[in-house]
């Protein structure tokens, strides 16, 4: 199995400006889906503003990279000024994996 590496966001909504959250986070969704190194994405919210998003990428290069990128600052800028009322970032190397699919 290949070295691959999760990024753990998880996080704390505000109750501001919630639309213009939800473009900024498609858009960011689709910026990192076109940068090098990155495999996925998963998200979930629940109705409190508690969130979790795991990416998913091929390098500890390929996330600096898209933690630097200029539209992703932006957002991270936002994101501390009236989205977030806390987060967390973990960065953990996948030593394994495996899946299950029902038929």
């Amino acid at each position: 199995m290949k070295t691959y590496y999760a990024v753990i966001f998880t996080s704390k909504r505000t109750v501001e400006d919630g639309e213009g959250y939800a473009k900024m986070a498609e858009v960011m969704d689709e910026l990192a889906q076109k940068q090098p190194g990155f495999i996925r994405v998963e998200s979930a919210r629940n109705a409190d503003g508690k969130g979790i998003t795991v990416s998913y990428w091929e390098s500890l290069e390929a996330i600096q990279v898209w933690r630097e990128n200029s539209k992703h600052l932006v957002a991270q800028q936002f994101g501390k000024e009236k989205w977030y009322m806390q987060y967390n970032v973990e960065i953990c190397q996948v030593i394994k994996d495996y899946s299950f699919i029902q038929n």
